[in-house]
């Protein structure tokens, strides 16, 4: 179940992605090659520990739209780098333990084990 929703969240997140190109895209505006000066300081922002709306108002509140969805570009980048490491380590989990029903099907076996031994 968590792969699945995680995998709904990074499909969601995709389509924000695609808005804020499309944004970008039909008013002319710039986007960030993922190297520029700008997308490279914003990066380097996103990996703080602990952050928060709060650590971009400023910057939202004061930078023009293109500036902003460029931003927006940026941590949505960033999310989908997480969550694509989050899908590969619940998908590795999956293999190596199983599902729910099938983890739920073993502690119940080694719980007879353990209990009704003669």
């Amino acid at each position: 179940m968590a792969l699945k929703l995680t995998n709904i969240a990074r499909a969601s997140l995709e389509e924000l992605l695609i808005d804020y190109q499309d944004y970008l895209r039909t008013r002319n505006y710039a986007i960030w090659d993922k190297r520029s000066p700008e997308a490279l300081f914003v990066r380097k922002r996103g990996r703080r520990e602990n952050k928060s709306h709060e650590d971009y108002r400023a910057f939202v509140d004061t930078r023009p739209a293109e500036i902003v969805a460029n931003i927006a570009l940026c941590l949505t980048h960033q999310a989908n780098y997480l969550l694509d490491k989050q899908v590969a380590q619940l998908e590795k989990s999956f293999l190596e333990k199983g599902g729910l029903r099938e983890q739920m099907i073993r502690a119940r076996i080694d719980y007879r084990r353990r209990n009704y031994r003669r």
